[in-house]
């Protein structure tokens, strides 16, 4: 269902507010709302100021936080236990700041060392390139950085590996006599050169060695032989190596911290939480003022904290015109909270309408069991939410989840019993594939999707007709709530009269009698007159007529294209159950001339790819289809969307959990 919410409103004595503020994150039941509006309206205006908060400071360390514990999984891996829930802490304690600016200094020092570790590897990147740039240069006994003498110049640089260094060396002489080409070095891309020339004639030698694409090589500033500087660049990467071992090394040692660095982390989300409540309080130098929603289940709870705060407090039901901003929590038990992932990816409903997990439920579990319809797979499931609720022990959303799985798993073992499907066919082939002789037909089923197709589309459509007429039924009663009943009478009931008149006339097919069926016809046009009058009551003159036309189109379309939408449940069906029978047959055959060892090897392997891809297929196409016929078909009978969320002042956390 959906919490009756109430308004409240509330002053608190400044010297006990953040006792107070603790006490709410606590309990979790009230979310507080701006009233920037209501302060600039009233007379106070002057005196009133918004409350001063910490969180820019406090989401910087959450930051620093959170990528400490980051970089400590990154050098310092923790192996965690296969489906091991969260460790759980007394509220108390994620409220605490104790330990706080110790672990902020702890992820301070391990950001510190991993920007040294940065800079570093950058260095180590420098020095390689580097060194990789003194290979060619290793046999020159000159320093790399030498420009010449006082009458000479020394160039570096190289040629590719297409230049004829005759012709170069031919053509310096023919530009300058006291020009001199040296061969230092050959890969196999490039020819590395030195070249050697008077002073007054560089001019000419540049000319002609850039006609030849001569590319300089840029050791500016080295003093240093190409030998001596590599021996230098050797040496400074073996200690920046030292170091950054080291500093990885000192983050590698504070990895036991690292479930303190946790704590604090959450510690600082739920400072967060209180501070962004915070901020949307006003008060004066004595006083301050409070506004939000509670649910009103919780009003004597509350009621009792506030009086225990000394705070001045009221409460009011919110106003019709306020149900759009009001937020919306629903309530469930164990078998429809389930639904609510559901809803949620949806949409919530909007406050004053109706919750429709609970009317949802069955429809979606029935529908999901007989489209995957088969006891392996149901058991499968079964186990996995299981297991999951056993050592996860979610809450929220992925307790949803795993109560679905669970639903969805039984009903989908017992659609399976229905339709004797255990991982397709397979007990038949393995009687068979040992006996081939064996007359044995298969496990008994009620209804088989292969031999009695007809049948599964024929009851996919009557369970189609009463999941629609329950969102009809569901629509008539929130119009009559609202004092609309007259839309009811004229928009679904003319559509129950014309149902109840088809299924008189569709009676003859059984042989009942003539008058039945005449009855029947009778019911049937009383119903269609009833909607077509209906269609058109708001209407005047021609516009009558349009509106019946556009009624009588609508709805054969609509009705019609509503109930086809069902025959999914199953073609779902037919598909998993002949696309299982197809693997068992592919696995089986080995053993067509004789069962052998590497014929049951074959039928395992086959069999466990062939049915994981099947069911991984199945899991999300039967959650998708069966999400369609809720979110359309059925939603579109009755649901208000467009609720916005409760989000109450509570605590907040990542890696540990508040004990309950």
């Amino acid at each position: 269902m959906i919490l009756e919410m109430k308004k409240l409103y509330l002053m608190a004595v400044r010297s006990k507010k953040d006792a107070l503020l603790r006490e709410l994150v606590q309990r979790g039941c009230v979310e507080f709302s701006e009233i920037e509006e209501e302060v600039a309206a009233s007379e106070l205006a002057d005196v009133l100021r918004r409350e001063d908060t910490k969180l820019m400071t406090l989401k910087t360390q959450q930051t620093s936080l959170t990528h400490a514990i980051a970089l400590l999984d990154k050098y310092a891996p923790a192996k965690s236990k296969l489906l091991s829930s969260p460790t759980e802490v007394a509220p108390a304690v994620l409220l605490d700041d104790a330990g706080l600016n110790t672990a902020l200094k702890l992820a301070g020092a391990i950001e510190d060392a991993d920007d040294r570790i940065k800079r570093i590897t950058a260095e180590e990147s420098r020095q390689r390139m580097l060194a990789e740039s003194l290979q060619p240069w290793l046999d020159l006994d000159i320093p790399l950085g030498m420009e010449g003498t006082q009458r000479a110049n020394v160039l570096l640089g190289s040629f590719t590996l297409k230049t004829d260094l005759d012709a170069v060396s031919a053509a310096l002489a023919d530009a300058c006599e006291e020009a001199e080409l040296f061969r230092v070095y050959e890969d196999k891309t490039s020819r590395y050169v030195a070249i050697v020339c008077i002073r007054e004639g560089l001019g000419s030698v540049q000319e002609v060695l850039r006609t030849f694409g001569f590319a300089q090589a840029a050791f500016s500033g080295m003093q240093s032989t190409a030998r001596q500087t590599l021996s230098e660049a050797t040496r400074a990467l073996e200690e920046l190596a030292a170091e950054k071992s080291a500093c990885e090394g000192s983050i590698v040692g504070e990895s036991v911290r690292r479930d303190e660095l946790k704590l604090a982390c959450d510690r600082v989300s739920t400072k967060i939480a209180v501070a962004e409540a915070e901020g949307r309080l006003y008060g004066t130098d004595s006083v301050v003022f409070m506004q939000g929603w509670m649910p009103a289940e919780r009003e004597g709870e509350l009621a009792r904290v506030f009086d225990k705060y000394d705070c001045a407090w009221e409460c009011r039901a919110p106003e019709e015109d306020e149900y759009p901003s009001v937020p919306v929590s629903l309530k469930n038990n164990k078998f429809t909270n389930a639904l609510n992932m559901v809803t949620n990816m949806y949409s919530l409903p909007a406050y004053g309408s109706v919750d429709p997990n609970p009317l949802m439920a069955p429809f979606f579990i029935i529908f999901y069991g007989l489209m995957m319809a088969d006891m392996g797979y149901g058991l499968l499931m079964i186990i996995a939410a299981v297991v999951a609720l056993t050592k996860i022990k979610p809450r929220e959303g992925s307790l949803c989840f795993c109560q679905l799985l669970l639903y969805g798993g039984i009903s989908t073992f017992i659609m399976g019993a229905l339709t004797g499907g255990l991982f397709g066919d397979a007990p038949y082939q393995l009687v068979h594939m040992f006996n081939p002789a064996s007359t044995w037909e298969g496990l008994p089923y009620l209804f088989n999707p292969v031999n009695n197709s007809s049948l599964v589309l024929y009851g996919a459509m009557v369970l189609g007709v009463i999941h629609l007429n329950t969102g009809m039924a569901v629509s008539f009663y929130l119009k009559a709530k609202r004092g609309n009943i007259m839309d009811g009478l004229f928009e679904e009931a003319p559509l129950w009269v014309i149902l109840v008149g088809g299924v008189m006339m569709g009676l003859k097919l059984l042989g009942v009698t003539d008058a039945l069926f005449t009855a029947g016809k009778v019911v049937l046009i009383v119903g269609a007159v009833a909607l077509l009058f209906g269609a058109g009551r708001h209407a005047k003159g021609f516009g009558k007529l349009t509106a019946a036309l556009s009624c009588i189109y609508n709805t054969l379309t609509g009705w019609f294209g509503d109930i086809l939408s069902y025959s999914r449940i199953m073609a779902l069906m037919l598909a998993g159950s002949v696309v299982a029978q197809v693997f068992n047959n592919i696995a089986a055959m080995p053993s067509a001339n004789g069962v052998s060892v590497i014929s049951i090897i074959a039928f395992i392997v086959i069999f466990l790819i062939g049915h994981a891809l099947n069911f991984a297929l199945n899991l999300l196409g039967c959650f998708v289809h069966d999400l369609r016929l809720q979110c359309l078909e059925f939603f579109g009978k009755f649901y208000e969307d467009g609720g916005k969320p409760f989000d109450p002042l509570r605590i907040k956390s990542k890696y540990v959990r508040a004990r309950e």
